[in-house]
């Protein structure tokens, strides 16, 4: 049994990120991520870089991502909830298997109105979202953190300097609550 809680905090680790790191000449990698594909999205980042948890080295595996696109998860959640307690079988693309069956037509009412309800949300303004970072102390590899930041992109000048800020200490989130609307409506 290891001494350490996962291999993210054991330092033969932690050297090898940080080798990776000066080898990049960044404070932060890029990891590969199935599920990110950043050729696709500058709104969304998956990094690892070295630094403390109570008092101890650990990497950090962070998910970067900006505001906007955590209010539009938020909403996206949010009607998709409203939508399957009417429409019980439906289930959005990203979940379906192949043995997935539903009326079309339901299926077509189900995702049209998807769409109103996440229209009214922003519309209304019912969901409100501000800087803020979640860190998730047991985790697969070293220590997990969603960070969502007020900026247009996730660039890696952002990421360079939320990390630099991060590990000094120094991070002022902003606790302003903003409401977004999705760019098809303009």
């Amino acid at each position: 049994m290891s001494q350490y809680p996962n291999p993210g905090y054991d330092p033969a680790e932690i050297q090898l990120l940080r080798d990776e790191c000066e080898e990049e000449g960044q404070n932060f990698v890029f990891c590969e991520d199935e599920e990110v594909d950043m050729n696709q999205s500058d709104e969304l980042a998956h990094v690892q870089f070295v630094g403390k948890y109570k008092g101890q080295e650990v990497i950090y595996d962070a998910v970067i991502s900006t505001l906007p696109l955590y209010h539009s998860s938020l909403v996206y959640e949010q009607a998709l909830g409203q939508v399957t307690k009417l429409y019980p079988k439906y289930l959005p693309p990203e979940e379906r298997g192949p043995s997935y069956k539903m009326n079309p037509k339901d299926e077509e009412e189900a995702e049209e109105m998807l769409l109103e309800i996440m229209d009214a949300i922003e519309e209304e303004e019912d969901i409100k979202v501000k800087e803020a970072i979640e860190i998730e102390p047991s985790f697969d590899y070293g220590v997990g953190v969603e960070v969502y930041l007020n900026v247009e992109t996730i660039t890696e000048e952002v990421i360079e300097r939320f990390v630099k800020q991060f590990n000094d200490g120094t991070l002022k989130l902003d606790p302003t609550l903003y409401s977004f609307k999705s760019a098809e409506e303009e």
